[in-house]
């Protein structure tokens, strides 16, 4: 018998990862698997998710294509996250949703410290000043080579994508380090595998930190 959305106590799951790893595309098929079972599901994306976080995306990402000073790359990344958990991720957990996200706080850990080198303390207190200390329940981080998930996204999307491999090499190791520092948040999926196994392994993840019962 699939759980109902009383069976759930609000679910806060993000998912992370390099450029090409397959997010968008996971969290499509999470959402589906979870409307399903009759879960009421939110789904989101950084930065956006909102009126305010859509056009801060689009003044970051959508611009000229040239990279911002990092201070100001860490701080829009920030004020968007902020205005996502406020309208949309906090009022979802307190009516007991599933939430998951394409990205979240420890994404600006990985590239805005790892890759760009901004202390870790400032990214830590901006992080907390955005998130309100919020944490996700569940973090699934879709690990691939940086060439191979820049050879799937192509080298024609927005500037970050285009930076060079040692930048992308670098928030790899960074999420690594993440994901060892915290184990018990962080599940490692090798997305070099077929989306649909993927799928499989982050759902059985989910149900296991949810607490639904049979997948």
């Amino acid at each position: 018998m699939a759980p109902s959305t009383g069976d759930l106590a609000g679910c806060f799951v993000t998912i992370e990862g390099g450029e090409g790893t397959g997010k968008t595309t996971l969290l499509a098929a999470l959402a589906e698997r979870a409307r399903a079972k009759g879960l009421d599901v939110v789904t989101c994306r950084e930065p956006g998710g909102t009126a305010l976080g859509e056009r801060l995306r689009s003044a970051l990402l959508g611009a000229d294509g040239s990279a911002p000073d990092p201070r100001a790359e860490l701080l829009v990344f920030a004020a968007a996250r902020a205005q996502l958990v406020a309208e949309v991720v906090r009022p979802a957990l307190d009516r007991g949703a599933l939430v998951l996200c394409d990205r979240y706080a420890d994404s600006t850990t990985a590239y805005q410290h790892y890759g760009r080198g901004l202390p870790r303390e400032t990214v830590d207190a901006v992080n907390a000043a955005a998130t309100g200390a919020l944490t996700p329940d569940l973090t699934l981080l879709l690990d691939l080579p940086p060439t191979e998930g820049l050879r799937r996204a192509g080298r024609a999307g927005d500037y970050m994508e285009r930076e060079d491999l040692a930048f992308h090499e670098r928030v790899r190791a960074g999420y690594g380090e993440l994901a060892r520092s915290e184990p018990e948040r962080w599940r490692v999926l090798d997305a070099s595998r077929g989306a649909g196994d993927m799928a499989d392994e982050a759902w059985g993840e989910i149900v296991r930190a949810a607490q639904l019962g049979p997948a």
